[in-house]
């Protein structure tokens, strides 16, 4: 058996010989393949890894792997005939077009390291210590020995990572199929051509107020007027999500269901639903932002809102840079209909495709026993900073941390302020005692209702220095007479 090809024979030959096995019956082990096909480990392991990529067989550390237990997909076909009138009509609400404002100022902010010394709250990725180097490297190195791994890749992206993210976004019966999945170079650069895809420009775009900035600077470089929909704990208000559509005629609405940033919220059931019949009944797309669904703090999470659209209204963005490392820029946007061609070829003109060593070191990570346990351990992290962070705030700063919620998910805390706090001068005071937050004010796309700051409990080495430098901030605050409760 020739090298280059062992392990795609592999593949295709137990690929057929599965139906023989019953769900959850275990596979022949790893040293029984070894000998059949007189290959070495290194092979049969990608082997496996390629057949877990698909969702045919489950990999178990130390116990084998074993045919995956796979519901019937729904496959249902949905009527997406009035997006043809959506991608082409004009917005007859637009008086002038909007400026193109490509200012990048709090894209710079969040990507920016802190210098030597500084605890970073303002970050936005996953701390080294978290992230999981040594399985990167390892599947970087596998991927680069990969048969083909240097040609160029199709334009939509590998069709085994697209069935990978098919299945992680529509569950085993969502309906979601690999065509309908685009591989895109990270959530940011997804995002932007989902919004240059779905409005021209000058027209409005509808976002919750407040939300992530990297989105409203998106949005304004391409010419389009972002209009702030209010939120409560429970997500966006969809009366006024409603209002917002009749009254500016916008043909899209950005939002972030699960693990909002910056607060935290999670989209309630009872507007889940509500939000896509709202936005399907204005002839108009929901871009879905579900950059955190792997950094939750435990427990169930509700499914995307694509993958219970009925109407094919719903474009989702989805990511591996966040809970890996922001060096892995690889992301899908996931869309039904004739909006994906269009989403294809404007990705085409602005970045060609994602690299192929990218997308084969991708699957090569989430198809190893490697990928849980990361998962795992970001979520029991996560969990203990986020407490770590809410036990320094009601202890240095109780009045203000009486008005934060805990978040589900995430890897932020966002604190409303005194009234009359300068978030301006609050964060330089703080940067000179080596303390780095977001400002509130670029989270909003209008006026800001108060003073908030956003603190990221990812970003710093342990709870140690999230104590420290919650520390530092009650002595700013104290010294800026800022009422903290104490």
């Amino acid at each position: 058996m020739k090298r280059s090809s062992s392990s795609e024979n592999i593949v295709a030959i137990l690929r057929q010989e599965l139906e023989r096995y019953s769900p959850g019956e275990k596979l022949p082990s790893s040293r029984a393949l070894v000998d059949r096909f007189a290959v070495s480990p290194v092979t049969v392991s990608r082997a496996l890894a390629a057949l877990a990529a698909e969702g045919l067989v489950i990999t178990r550390p130390g116990a084998g792997a074993y045919r995956a237990h796979r519901s019937v997909i729904d496959t249902r076909a949905i009527d997406t005939s009035w997006q043809q009138i959506a991608l082409t009509a004009e917005d007859q609400h637009r008086v002038e077009p909007a400026p193109r404002i490509v200012d990048a100022s709090c894209v710079f902010a969040a990507l920016m390291r802190p210098p030597p010394g500084v605890i970073a709250f303002n970050g936005g990725y996953l701390h080294s210590s978290l992230q999981p180097q040594q399985a990167l490297g390892a599947a970087f190195a596998r991927a680069a020995r990969r048969p083909g791994a240097w040609e160029r890749p199709p334009l939509e992206g590998l069709t085994a990572l697209r069935s990978w993210f098919a299945r992680e976004v529509g569950g085993p019966s969502g309906g979601i199929i690999p065509a309908q999945v685009l591989i895109a170079g990270g959530g940011q650069a997804a995002l932007t051509t989902a919004l240059q895809a779905l409005a021209p420009p000058g027209s409005p775009v509808l976002v919750e107020s407040p939300t992530y900035p990297g989105m409203l600077a998106a949005a304004r470089a391409v010419g389009l007027r972002p209009v702030p929909v209010p939120m409560d704990d429970d997500g966006v208000r969809v009366n006024l999500l409603e209002d917002a559509f009749a009254a500016t005629g916008a043909r899209v609405f950005y939002c972030q269901p699960l693990f909002h940033n910056p607060t935290g919220a999670v989209l309630a059931s009872d507007r889940r639903r509500r939000i896509t019949e709202i936005a399907h009944a204005a002839g108009a797309f929901v871009v879905e932002d579900d950059f955190a669904r792997r950094l939750g703090h435990g427990g169930q999470l509700p499914p995307p809102l694509v993958a219970d659209d009925a109407y094919g209204a719903v474009v989702h963005v989805s990511s591996l840079t966040k809970p890996t490392s922001p060096n892995l820029r690889v992301g899908a946007l996931v869309a039904r209909g004739p909006v994906m061609e269009r989403l294809r070829a404007l990705q085409a003109v602005d970045s060609f495709f994602v690299p192929r060593p990218l997308q084969e070191t991708a699957l090569e990570l989430v198809g190893t026993p490697a990928w849980p346990r990361h998962l795992r351990a970001i979520t029991s992290s996560l969990r203990e900073r986020r407490e770590a962070m809410l036990a320094a705030l009601h202890h240095y700063l109780p009045g203000i941390a009486a008005t934060v919620r805990a978040p589900a998910g995430g890897y932020h805390l966002w604190l409303r302020l005194p009234d009359g706090t300068d978030e301006t001068a609050l964060t330089t005071a703080l940067l000179r005692a080596d303390v780095a937050v977001s400002p509130g004010r670029p989270y909003f796309a209008a006026e800001a209702p108060a003073p908030y700051i956003r603190l990221s409990f990812a970003d710093v080495a342990g709870t140690e220095e999230i104590n420290e430098g919650i520390h530092r901030i009650a002595a700013v605050c104290a010294d800026s007479g800022i009422e903290t409760g104490i």
